[in-house]
């Protein structure tokens, strides 16, 4: 069942000329729960579209479907958040799950493959979407975020977000809309926090973080993703 809540209410000096760096096709965003019957498809989605290289995929699991039984075991009420401020970004009462975000501007229905792909291939430079060419490289004593000038109008300066991913991890639910199933999920957002701040121009940001997988986020306010970059090392 199409579940919906209410609406409710540090950078490095410039290194010089930036190197061509790789722009991905799209960010999906798939805000999600183990407490949802209609989630799983979803949530299938979701990890055929991680094996596209070109592709940043995220599950962002919340919190408010919780007390029905089962609490999702990745869960966090930042991720309830998020999802009602881009609702309030785009002026609608979108607030369901399965829900996709596609580059922070456009939304459907989380399972519907066809919608996902047709904001895929549409939304690329709305309000700055994917403007921002952006790397992220593992380095001995961290990770490295290259950010280039904007190759496309974007609206201003914007957060620098470093996201840590658990890869994949199965889950037997017992309670709940999915009791007795098991479901298996991808990417998933275990943390986010800023790390700076994108200027307009070419920078660096260098990051102390621990093995594992991570993405990063070129966003003002939720609005467009102006930039996005994986590093899986």
């Amino acid at each position: 069942m199409k579940r919906y809540l209410p609406l409710l209410f540090i950078t490095a000096p410039v290194l010089g000329a930036t190197p061509a760096l790789a722009q991905v096709r799209g960010v999906v965003e798939m805000f999600t729960s183990q407490g949802c019957s209609s989630c799983p498809p979803a949530d299938r989605l979701l990890t055929r579209l991680s094996a596209s290289k070109d592709l940043i995929t995220l599950s962002f699991p919340v919190d408010y479907w919780n007390y029905i039984g089962w609490s999702d075991t990745f869960s966090q009420p930042a991720f309830t958040v998020r999802q009602k401020a881009y609702a309030k970004a785009r002026k609608d009462d979108n607030v369901f799950t399965p829900q996709a975000v596609i580059d922070g501007v456009g939304q459907s229905v989380g399972s519907n493959a066809g919608a996902v792909q047709n904001l895929l291939a549409s939304d690329k430079g709305r309000g700055g979407a994917l403007c921002v060419p952006t790397r992220l490289a593992r380095r001995d004593d961290g990770l490295l975020v290259t950010l280039a000038a904007s190759t496309c109008t974007a609206p201003g300066a914007a957060d620098v977000w470093l996201l840590k991913l658990r890869e994949r991890a199965t889950v037997k639910i017992g309670r709940g809309e999915n009791a007795g199933r098991t479901l298996t999920y991808s990417n998933i957002v275990l943390s986010m926090r800023n790390i700076g701040r994108w200027n307009g121009t070419a920078q660096t940001i260098n990051v102390d973080a621990a093995d594992g997988d991570y993405v990063v986020l070129v966003q003002k306010n939720h609005g467009a993703i102006l930039g996005a970059a994986q590093s899986n090392e």
